[in-house]
């Protein structure tokens, strides 16, 4: 039998498999090298930077819960600059594809971003994360808000001519309306989905356990939410799909590519197993060879067809 094809099309590029990370759980690439070469993964998405950098939010910023992790780190990044100047010219150097990831609190940060990231970065796309609160809107956030969401992704799509991937927040009630917002703007894929707001309160003390008191939900809790989410838009939108949102198993990755992401991404998933990407692309591989399937991309929106 012939091996497996798992080189994945995504937004025109070309990945050598559907596995890619999460960003803010893998660093920048070398903080996991010793456990999982980043050369075996499709791809990498970096630690999300803003134009300036940020010390993030005040400790205990992590609260572990069943099934999942909250989170409040408050995007803590060095800044536009010193990426450019530290961290960019070791990342472009790294044997497979590197997305990074950026956030800003207004157009004008997100635009001044993607001046600066070009193809000729080295990079291979740009992820939007949309979840950032549009100051001059009173807060309202960017990836709740469709049309402040399609507005950033068209700014930054005039701005550079790298693929744009928007991350989309499911902290919505109609997640396809955001979908088709980010698609109008000129999004090249979507990321589905980012962390579900939620909270947790230490009993002892009778207070948030969180500083920051509210923070992102990740981990298995949320993965019934994301599949169910990356159907729902893969049925509405002509976008691939990155998949993400508690995937710890090659059996939870193979979940969302029969819903309809074209790839995967892990990320809480890293913290309980570094290894975790290299079985799941096993698994993936396994289960492919066991129902005949040539390739990985046979799997994206094949539960879809049995209806």
């Amino acid at each position: 039998m012939c091996p497996v094809d798992l080189r994945t099309e995504l937004a025109g590029i070309l990945l050598r498999n559907p596995i890619l990370t999460c960003s803010g759980t893998y660093g920048f690439g070398e903080e996991y090298a010793a456990y999982c070469p980043v050369e075996a993964l499709g791809g990498i998405t970096l630690k999300g930077i803003t134009p300036l950098p940020r010390l993030g939010n005040p400790v205990p910023r992590l609260a572990e819960t069943p099934a999942g992790l909250l989170n409040a780190v408050g995007l803590e990044n060095p800044g536009l600059e010193e990426f450019l100047k530290s961290y960019l010219p070791k990342v472009r150097e790294l044997p497979t594809a590197v997305i990074a990831n950026i956030s800003g609190f207004s157009l004008e940060d997100y635009t001044q971003m993607a001046r600066a990231l070009q193809r000729d970065s080295g990079l291979a796309a740009l992820e939007i994360n949309i979840s950032c609160p549009n100051v001059k809107h009173g807060g309202m956030h960017f990836g709740t808000d469709p049309q402040s969401a399609q507005e950033v992704i068209t700014a930054v799509k005039a701005e550079t001519d790298l693929p744009i991937i928007a991350k989309l927040s499911p902290n919505v009630t109609d997640i396809v309306g955001m979908a088709r917002a980010v698609q109008l703007g000129g999004a090249d894929a979507v990321s589905l989905i980012n962390t579900l707001l939620g909270m947790s309160i230490d009993l002892d003390r009778q207070r948030p356990i969180l500083a920051n008191t509210f923070g992102g939900l990740s981990g298995p809790a949320i993965r019934p939410v994301a599949v169910r989410m990356v159907w729902q838009v893969f049925q509405a939108v002509d976008l691939p799909i990155i998949g993400m949102g508690g995937i710890t198993t090659w059996q939870d990755a193979v979940e969302f590519l029969l819903a309809g992401a074209t790839a995967v991404s892990i990320g809480t998933g890293n913290f309980v197993n570094p290894q975790a990407p290299l079985e799941i692309l096993q698994g993936i591989q396994d289960y492919c060879d066991k129902h005949g399937l040539a390739s990985v991309a046979e799997l994206t929106g094949l539960a879809h067809k049995s209806l």
